[in-house]
Parts: structure tokens; sequence; C-alpha cells
């Protein structure tokens, strides 16, 4: 019989030791992959196709994050390790499959805390002549067949708290979540008004932020109050580049954000399918890029030319594999759900 070993140094580092001393390890991962198969299911079900796109990317599009590059020695230009594999997926739309699908390794040059690893998984998928509305109605499916599947129930302990994964959820646009945990109205400032709004609630910013970025900071300061499963819906026009314009409510998009115990879980559209406007998009987030904004978009000119051909009204969505997999598994850090986490390379015990 072994004793437990809980120091995380070790037990992240030395992975095939934690699986055989710690009781508990292996059942977590082999629920990891329960979910996934769940998922997989629940897609092929509806008539959804599993695809495979690029991973080294000459664009590296369909998020706002910074990328790691690399060099591609044949073709002597720079490359980049996939963010996002959206842009692919929706020229498949434009190629005529209506629902397509992908379970994606995506790559982010940035921070490594309890919920973010440089290297993810995430699952896109595009469905045509769909919405942001079905997709929270389709996401609620999946959600609650996925607590059901792995605990037999809705209700998910996680930590001291009881997640209802129960459809529905609650849906507030992201001016009154705003409104409700700030009791400040931001929905009609500019950008300075909005930087004062950062300096009252102590906030920091810095140059290279636009008004969406700020709108983005402002909430994200009290995001920690949705513990139950809660739609953000409606975002303003500055914070999505591939949403398509709110058909009713002007200034905003048709977007959701799915967020729980905290954080949030699915980022979803109804997806901007305009090439005149997806340009004029594109061309906002190069001026951010000068600004020195290191998150902001490329221009991806193939993709704006698919979009010429035509691309239905289509609905998308990215759901975190490993944050879900974490509430799922009651794990506190995102390097519990991931076999082999990175790690700064261990010491050499013969170096001097």
């Amino acid at each position: 019989m072994f004793d437990a070993v809980t120091d995380p140094e070790f037990r992240y580092r030395q992975r095939y030791a934690d699986l055989i001393i710690n009781p508990g390890v292996k059942d977590a991962f082999i629920k990891r992959t329960r979910l996934i198969n769940t998922m997989r299911e629940f897609l092929n079900e509806k008539g959804a196709l599993e695809v495979d796109t690029p991973v080294l990317q000459a664009i590296p599009g369909g998020a706002a994050a910074k990328p790691f590059v690399t060099h591609h020695n044949t073709l002597d230009m720079p490359f980049y390790l996939r963010i996002a594999n959206e842009l692919y997926l929706k020229r498949l739309i434009v190629g005529g499959f209506d629902w397509v699908y992908e379970f994606s390794r995506n790559f982010r040059n940035e921070g490594m805390d309890r919920t973010h690893n440089p290297e993810f998984t995430v699952l896109e998928w595009y469905t045509a002549y769909k919405d942001y509305f079905w997709m929270m109605d389709t996401t609620e499916q999946l959600f609650e067949r996925i607590a059901i599947a792995l605990h037999g129930t809705t209700d998910v302990q996680f930590g001291d708290k009881v997640i209802n994964f129960k459809a529905p959820y609650r849906r507030i646009s992201m001016y009154d979540a705003i409104t409700e945990s700030t009791g400040i109205d931001v929905s009609a400032m500019d950008e300075e008004a909005l930087r004062g709004v950062c300096r009252q609630l102590h906030i920091e910013t810095d140059a290279t932020m636009g008004k969406g970025k700020l709108i983005d900071e402002i909430f994200s300061a009290k995001e920690d109050n949705y513990i139950q499963p809660t739609f953000i819906t409606d975002h303003p026009v500055e914070m999505s580049p591939l949403t398509k314009k709110h058909r009713s409510k002007a200034g905003l998009v048709e977007r959701f954000e799915l967020f729980i115990n905290g954080k949030e879980i699915a980022n979803a559209y109804t997806e901007l399918n305009d090439p005149i406007d997806q340009r004029e998009r594109f061309e906002e987030q190069a001026r951010l890029m000068e600004r020195g904004d290191d998150e902001a978009m490329f221009i991806d000119y193939d993709f704006l030319r698919a979009l010429e051909y035509g691309m239905p009204p289509t609905s998308g969505i990215g759901i975190g594999i490993d944050r879900l997999c974490m509430l799922m598994t009651n794990q506190p850090s995102i390097q519990d759900v991931l076999l082999f986490p990175q790690m700064r390379p261990e010491k050499n015990s013969n170096e001097q």
C-alpha cells in the first residue's frame, strides 16, 4: 500500500508515479475521456461531421490572443501555432458542409495559472442556418447530458458548491450584468468614459486598450459572481470582430459566453457572414495592433475571399474542454486534468 503524494511539483512532473500512488487521479482522466466521448456521441447523433484543420497556420486567426511563432524552413517564412480553428471551420461551411466540429489543440502565448495553460483543448462546432438562440438551447442540452453521463444526476459537486446543470440556464446581457454587479451603466460610454470607470473600480488599463477591451476588463472584474451556469449575451460590437451585428440592438452583436463557477466555459456567436463588414472589423483590429495590442487579430484575406463566395447564416461555439473537465471531476487546477501540463524544465542534477 502506497501513501498518497500531494506535492504538485512531483505529481505533475512525474505523472506516471502520480497515477500509481494517488487514488482517484486515474479516475479523473477516465472521466475526461468519457466526457469527450459523450460530446462526440451527442454531435454525431445530430448529424455533425468531425474534421481536422491545420495546427500550423500562416495567419493566426479566430481569436484575440498572442500566438506562438515558429519558422517554416522550406517556405522560409514565419508560421504560428493555432490560437483557434474557427476560420478554417467556417471555410468548410462555405464549402457546403452544414455542421462541422473539431476537438482542437490550441496554443496561446500567455500566462499560466489555475485555469490557464498555454496548450489547451477546445471543441468548436459550426452549424449552418442556425443562430445564437438555437446555440444556447443546444449547449444546455449537451451540458445536461454530460453531467448525467458522468454522475447520473445534473447536480455536480465542485468544492463546497453544488452546480446544477439542468436546463434552462439564466440569460443576461453583458451591459445588464455590468450594471447588476457595479451599479454603473456603461452602455452609452465612449473610450475615455470607460477609462474613468476603470479608475473608479481600480482596474488597471493601458494605452493599447480600445473600447471593447475596456468593457471586457470591467465585466471580468465581477465575473466571479456567476456560479450557476449563466449565459452572458449581447456583447458590444467592439469586443467581437467575427460576430454578426444584433438584429434589433444597435452597437451590439449576437454573442454569448457561458460562465460557470465564475469562469468562461464557452463562447458562441451568430457568425458574421458579410465580407464587407468583416473586412472593416479586421481593419479595426489592424489599427489596434498598430497601437501595440499584441492580441489583436491579423487580416486574413483568404477568409474574406471565402466569405465573398457566400457563407449561409451560421452559428458557432467554442467550449473549453479542460475547464469543463475541471468542473465535472471536481479538480481545482487545470494541471489536474492535463496528463502532462507545461512546466519549467527540470535542472539536471549534474549541473553546477
